[in-house]
Parts: structure tokens; C-alpha cells; sequence
């Protein structure tokens, strides 16, 4: 089959691997038994919202009786639910909204018996949605170390040991503070690896991270924090509870979507299409305009050579790419890949190219990511744009909505992290 789109074709991909990674679908394969007492449903991330309202359904469905709990969101990202408390917050950089969020999720679980159960629903974004600085540090504090780490150029691993141990939430504290309840975790991964103790810093799954971890990142990063932050650090409070703590006895961990099996299902769409495909990883890592250069010579070899695969092909990944923040431009790490990738392919014929964050947001803006191919760079010169000068300055949502090619979806409900899909079609 020949594909005369590009575009729309990419544009499928994406939508087939939102598809896999639906709330609807995978939270009705993983309900929990109904409890002899309450059930308590909490969630925190960007797609908690879309899997509350599709556990109410299943629940009811399955006529497990009654619920009730409170999930927070970004603002923008939440849904109708009856009998679950939807509140939005900021996200990337957290709010007083969060911060009281962040205290509602720890009143809903506490004074709770051996009898109740609580459900949490957690996906990426979390960690900003719920801030909850200890003794001695401020919301401003939290504000300030969420900037310096997104800035940083961590992989989201490292920044959420930072954020984990300046926290009395994250790193199993609400699951702890549930006790003696059961706690079942539904996860939406967005972490490369899809360790789940990382998604959200892990508010209800602890994981064996100390804080002298965190400080170790704080070193390899420079990164200046605060001196409440340091402080609290330096103390044996920051220690965060270790996953042999009893009372995480019995409670159960399941990761219901990931980027491994959205990659898979954007796979078969493209095969249904015609068109062979290749996932080089679920798991990439580093800065996105070095992931691109890498990207870029392996559509080159295949263009050219018909290696390591033969075209018509399309390369897909997935995980989560980083930016250090050295402009003051717009955008998030998918446009910035982009903008990397579309240098490296000027003048070529035969290939084009789709980033985008599978929640709906790149970055900074309303858009999922963008489209790119080898005509772009001419193109913004055309359009009095200086590709280089847009990639040095951290300002490629300027560079694409120049040339018209921004991807936006609007919210998704789900979050598994970044897609990025390039077609090598030939000449």
C-alpha cells in the first residue's frame, strides 16, 4: 500500500497508541475485589481524571456497591464523575490548588480500617500535582526545586528522587499514611522502564531510593536549591519509608498502560496500513537534540543503504527525552527533537517525522508535539526563521508554528509518555 499522506498516516500511529492506553480499557481488566468495608478511590497525574471516571463505570458495572475518594489533575484535564471529587491544579510547576489537593488525598485515607480498601489511580504529572513540602520548607521552596529539575536536563528518574525525598507524600507516604487499608495501585507508566515506585514520585508505591540518592543528583546536576530544601535533606527525616515496611504488607502494584505496549499497538496499525515497522526502544533517554541526531542517521541509512531495514519503513519509540533549558523559548522536548531532527535532514526527500506527548501537551503550550520533514528547515528560512538560532534558544514551538506543522490533539486522557514515529518512505 502506498502512503500518500505521511502526515495523516503518523497522525493514525499516535491515535492507535493513545487507543492502547485508554482508561476505559484497562481499568475494567483490573478492577480489585469489592472490600468487606469502604472503598476509597485517590489518583494524582494528568489522565487520573479520564481513569476515575472509568473505574466509577466499571465499579458500578460490576455492581461492587458504593465509593467515593478525590483525584487531582491539570487544570483543563478533568472529567465528569459522580461519586469521585475531581480537583485541578498546576502542573508543571505546582499551586496552592495542589498543595491543598495534596492534603485532601491524605485526609481520605486516614482513620481507615483493615476492612477498607483503597484504590489509587496514578499517571505522569503526579509528582507536580501534589506538593507537600515538610517542616521547614514552603510551597515556594517545592516551586523553586521544580523548576531548577526541570531545567536541569535529569532523566525523570533522577528528578523524582529529588522530589520524593523533599516530600510527605511521595515515596509510599500515602499509602503509609492508609494503614492498616489495602492499598491497589493502577498505574498509567510514563517512566522509562516503567518502574512504577517512579511514576508520580510513587505517592502509594515505595521504592528502595535514599536520600542520600537524592543528594547524589542534586551534585551531578549542580543544581543550587534552596537551603530549607538542603537542609531538610541533610536530616534523617527525609528518609522516605523502604518497601519491606509492614505496612505495605499485602498491597498490590499494577502497571495497567505503558509506552511498550502503545509502541506495540502503533506497530500493528502501521503493518494494517501497509507499512512495515520497527520500534527501536520503549525506553530512550537523553537530550532530545542528541536523540534526534541518532534518529536522524538511522532514516538516513535506511533512505539511502536499506539498513538496518528496508523502506518503506517507520521507526517508532517511546520513554522520555530531556532539555536543559539554556533560551527562553517555547516548547517541550518532542518540538525540540523535532527541530534537532529537521536540521539534520535538509534537502532530504522520503522522510518525515511525528514527536508528540501522548497526554496531549508538549511542554509549554497546547500542543502535543509537531511534524517535521526535509523540506521544514527550508522552510522556516523562507519563512524568516533561523532553525539553529530557534533550537539554541529552546524556542521550537516557534519554529513549527512558523511553518505550520504543531500536532494538537488536546487532552487525551492517558499518559504513556512520548511517541515519536519516523516514515522513510524513498524518493
Amino acid at each position: 500500500m502506498t502512503i500518500t499522506d505521511s502526515k495523516a498516516f503518523l497522525a493514525s500511529l499516535f491515535s492507535a497508541a493513545v487507543a492502547a492506553a485508554d482508561p476505559e480499557r484497562v481499568i475494567a481488566a483490573n478492577l480489585p475485589l469489592r472490600p468487606k468495608g469502604r472503598t476509597i478511590v485517590i489518583g494524582a497525574g494528568k489522565g487520573s481524571a479520564q481513569m476515575a471516571r472509568a473505574f466509577e463505570r466499571a465499579w458500578e458495572r460490576a455492581g461492587n456497591g458504593p465509593l467515593e475518594g478525590v483525584v487531582v489533575t491539570r487544570y483543563g484535564y478533568g472529567a465528569e464523575c459522580r461519586d469521585i471529587e475531581i480537583i485541578e491544579a498546576a502542573h508543571p510547576v505546582p499551586d496552592e490548588a495542589g498543595l491543598a489537593a495534596a492534603k485532601r488525598l491524605v485526609d481520605a485515607v486516614s482513620g481507615l480500617t483493615a476492612d477498607d480498601l483503597v484504590v489509587a489511580l496514578i499517571s505522569g504529572g503526579g509528582s507536580a500535582l501534589l506538593p507537600a513540602p515538610p517542616d521547614g520548607m514552603t510551597l515556594e521552596d517545592e516551586i523553586a526545586v521544580n523548576r531548577l529539575l526541570l531545567a536541569s536536563g535529569a532523566p525523570i528518574s533522577a528528578m523524582n528522587i529529588v522530589r520524593k525525598h523533599l516530600s510527605t507524600i511521595k515515596g509510599g507516604r500515602l499509602a503509609a499514611a492508609a494503614h492498616p487499608a489495602k492499598v491497589v495501585s493502577l498505574i498509567v507508566s510514563d517512566i522509562p522502564g516503567d518502574n512504577p515506585a517512579f511514576v508520580a514520585s510513587g505517592p502509594t508505591v515505595p521504592d528502595a531510593t535514599s536520600r542520600e540518592d537524592a543528594l547524589k543528583v542534586i551534585e551531578r546536576y549542580r543544581l543550587q536549591l534552596p537551603e530549607a530544601a538542603l537542609r531538610h535533606l541533610q536530616s534523617e527525616a527525609a528518609n522516605a519509608p523502604r518497601p519491606d515496611d509492614p505496612r505495605f504488607s499485602g498491597h498490590e502494584t499494577r502497571v495497567i498502560a505503558s509506552a511498550a505496549v502503545s509502541l506495540e499497538a502503533a506497530a500493528v496499525e502501521a503493518r494494517r496500513q501497509g507499512v512495515e515497522a520497527v520500534i527501536l526502544s520503549d525506553a530512550v533517554q537523553g537530550e532530545a537534540r542528541e536523540v534526534a541526531h541518532v534518529h536522524a542517521a538511522i532514516a538516513r541509512e535506511v533512505l539511502m543503504k536499506d539498513r538496518p531495514f528496508r523502506k518503506p519503513v517507520v521507526l517508532l519509540s517511546g520513554g522520555e527525552t530531556t532539555v536543559t533549558v539554556r533560551g527562553k523559548g517555547k516548547g517541550g522536548r518532542n518540538t525540540e527533537f523535532l527541530l534537532s531532527f529537521a536540521l539534520d535532514i535538509d534537502g532530504t526527500e522520503g522522510i518525515t517525522a511525528l514527536a508528540a506527548d501522548t497526554d496531549g501537551i508538549d511542554g509549554s503550550e497546547d500542543n502535543a508535539g509537531a511534524f517535521a520533514d526535509g523540506t521544514t528547515a527550508a522552510r522556516l528560512i523562507a519563512a524568516g526563521k533561523d532553525g539553529a538560532a530557534l533550537l539554541d534558544g529552546n524556542d521550537a514551538w516557534t519554529a513549527f508554528d512558523a511553518v505550520g506543522d504543531l500536532f494538537v490533539t488536546g487532552p487525551t486522557g492517558t499518559n504513556v509518555n512520548d511517541l515519536r514515529a519516523v516514515l522513510v518512505k524513498g524518493r
